[in-house]
């Protein structure tokens, strides 16, 4: 059986219905059958492994880094299981007198959630005071919320009369930021799903398709949850799945969108929507293979990264865009095929009336080619302006900073910090040979910024540990100068064999860490996509050309999203993860988009020439590439529903980036490029040279 084909069409091959995987799986048979394979694979995964938890969120420095080491020595101390909070009490601004400072006193005595307190010590113009108690420790990230909140639920009941007392500290602040994402995933998950719904709904214009693709990535993510939360718990990497569920509902819904829109296109030259549906299979399946496995690869290059959490969620994404693959590339075909030609009511496609292709993007595209140098330097020079935006940026963001929305342990560093030296909330622990403590304490105690270093007690067994209090705010640069100065200066202490951790060491040796692995993965990132284009593309010469291209587009974005982040939403810095993990999915993502218009690109090329090839691409392709960018911005802005400042800004910076990519770099620099190297961007293959033989 042969099926319409219009007689323009440079691809128009008959094919028998029966020949080929495209054709059995979208035959109705073969759609039933798939259709039910998935529901007997989705259905025993979610009961067997549903019960699985991924681990917390874990430190962000590695395990060898110093303060990583110091935390490991304090584990031989008795107290070791206990970690300061802290309550800060205040009036109004007026100054605390002693029956005050006493009645402080006799509320921390009386607290049952923590451990003996220390005498009520005001600050220098007796506004307030700090009373540290000691709490226990719990590895499970849920204990340490309920301990705080019952602390929080005592204070509340005995505050002094006309007094003020937040509770902050290490645990403290661990608790809020548990406590914050409390529904925070499922309200991440609604939004998502809203936002994917609304731009399906204006995408396709039906009343009844959008439900198709956004049902299949809906259960794709689900089951992506299920498994990787049974990876986390079997691997021990902690993630966050909010990120996986955006990355899995963002792809799946791209892949999505270029299969149906082919599917769309090729309803116009066949009768039979089967045929349809296999030819639409045959066109997009390589490029969205090619665009999952350049994911997906890129994805795995976090496996190198030092930070757990880091490698955690490389590893959690990569299982969640494979399970979206199949979903895409088997599922939604079957579904389509059962479906039928009707699921686009009302605007439904018929052979005879071939899709227009001469609307706004093949404008666009005739121009861009026209006079690609120019439009190739204009864009460059706008990307290469948005990129200096890097220049200006700062990196490491500070605890007090860390929150989009107000908590009570911020609030009390806050005030911490307005009445005594902003350290005494986060100080720093220095461990040294016992031997050596007085050269140690005498040499931290000459380091600018300094206010107390004193002995905290031995582990009997050689090693005594320092408490060092500094003027800086934890976290802030300030803060992680003085943790290198101190590093200086207990490194060349003479036979101490001290080690600075705590308070801003930690961040410090995070920041560290995070410049060691975007080396690291940036390079491997550059090294995978530009493997997978050179196969995908058989060439050498465009995909280095590409390649530079979609870098200095995520460098654009990078810098755009910085500058945007301080000077319009307030942030003094990124977080120290956010380089790295943008620039992975802008370079990633942005592949993608290449891959689209590209695979098409070649094709027509070979029928037409580079020139005219690349501009029919982009008239081709350029409505569909344009709504996936728009779906997928959208969906990583809805990481701005997330409390902390980190998904904010990863989810600012990936969605703007995504944006111009989509608009820009794929509209207009990359078809300025290509027509610009004419054939040679084909080199050493000869695709754009078939038009001109006899």
């Amino acid at each position: 059986m042969t099926t319409t084909l219009h007689p323009h069409r440079p691809d128009a091959t008959p094919q028998r219905r029966g020949a080929g995987l495209a054709h059995r799986l979208t035959s109705r048979r073969g759609a039933a059958l798939v259709l039910v394979l998935a529901l007997l694979v989705v259905g025993p995964a979610s009961t067997l492994l549903g019960s699985s938890q991924a681990p917390p969120r874990g430190d962000s420095y590695p395990a060898s880094a110093e303060s990583a080491v110091v935390a490991q020595e304090l584990e031989g101390f008795p107290d070791s299981d206990e970690a300061p909070v802290l309550l800060v009490a205040t009036k109004g601004g007026a100054p605390l007198s002693p029956s005050d400072l006493s009645a402080v006193d006799e509320m921390a005595s009386g607290l049952d959630a923590a451990g003996d307190p220390t005498p009520a010590r005001p600050s220098e113009d007796g506004e307030a005071a700090v009373v540290t108690l000691p709490m226990r420790s719990h590895e499970a990230s849920d204990a340490t919320v309920r301990m705080v909140e019952d602390l929080r639920g005592e204070v509340a009941a005995t505050t002094p009369d006309g007094m003020t007392v937040e509770v902050t500290g290490g645990p403290a602040f661990g608790a809020d930021t548990t406590s914050s994402f409390d529904g925070a995933n499922v309200t991440l998950l609604a939004v998502t799903i809203g936002v994917v719904a609304l731009l399906l709904l204006l995408t396709y214009r039906s009343p009844v398709l959008w439900l198709v693709p956004l049902t299949v990535v809906a259960i794709a993510d689900q089951l992506a949850g299920t498994v990787t939360a049974a990876v986390g718990d079997w691997s021990g990497l902690p993630f966050d799945a909010g990120i996986v569920s955006v990355l899995v509902f963002g792809a799946g819904t791209n892949y999505a969108l270029l299969l149906i829109s082919r599917y769309r296109e090729e309803l116009h030259f066949h009768e039979d929507h089967h045929a349809a549906l296999a030819s639409a299979w045959r066109a997009t399946v390589p490029a969205i293979l090619a665009s999952n496995v350049t994911v997906v690869l890129a994805l795995g290059t976090l496996l190198l990264a030092s930070v757990p959490g880091t490698r955690g969620l490389g590893l959690a994404s990569a299982i969640g865009l494979v399970i979206a693959l199949p979903a895409i590339t088997l599922v939604l075909p079957a579904a389509l095929a059962v479906a039928g030609r009707k699921v686009f009511w009302p605007f439904v496609p018929r052979p005879g009336h071939s899709p227009e292709h001469d609307g706004i993007w093949a404008k666009l595209a005739r121009r861009v080619v026209a006079r690609p140098a120019a439009h190739l330097v204009g864009g460059l020079a706008l990307l290469v302006v948005l990129a200096s935006g890097l220049s200006g940026a700062s990196v490491g963001l500070g605890q007090a900073d860390s929150f989009r929305t107000s908590s009570e342990s911020v609030d009390g560093l806050t005030t911490v910090g307005e009445h005594f030296p902003a350290g005494v909330a986060a100080p720093f622990v220095v461990m040294t040979d016992s031997p050596s403590t007085l050269a140690t304490v005498a040499a931290l105690e000459d380091v600018d910024g300094v206010t107390t270093a004193a002995p905290a007690g031995d582990d009997g067994q050689g090693r005594t540990r320092i408490t060092v209090t500094g003027e800086p705010a934890p976290g802030s640069p300030a803060g992680l100068d003085l943790a290198a100065d101190l590093r200086g200066v207990a490194h060349d202490v003479p036979g101490a064999d001290a080690r600075v951790g705590g308070g801003s060491a930690e961040l410090l040796d995070a920041r560290s860490a995070a410049e060691s692995d975007l080396r690291t993965v940036v390079s491997l990132v550059l090294v995978v996509s530009l493997v997978v284009l050179v196969v995908l593309l058989r060439a050498v010469i465009g995909p280095l050309v590409l390649l530079a291209l979609n870098a200095l587009s995520a460098l654009a974005a990078l810098g755009m999203g910085a500058w945007l982040d301080e000077h319009l939403l307030g942030h003094p810095a990124l977080d120290v993860q956010v380089p790295l993990i943008a620039f992975l999915f802008l370079v990633a993502l942005g592949i993608d988009y290449t891959i689209f218009l590209m695979h098409r690109a070649r094709s027509e090329a070979a029928e037409h020439g580079t020139r005219e090839g690349v501009s029919r691409a982009v008239a081709r392709t350029g409505a569909v590439i344009t709504s996936a960018g728009v779906v997928l911005a959208a969906v990583f802005a809805a990481l701005g529903v997330l409390p902390l400042v980190v998904l904010g800004q990863l989810g600012l910076i990936v969605g703007l980036g995504v944006l111009l990519d989509t608009l820009l770099v794929r509209t207009v620099v990359v078809p300025a490029a290509t027509a610009l190297l004419g054939d040679r961007f084909w080199w050493p293959s000869h695709a754009g040279r078939v038009a001109s033989r006899p």
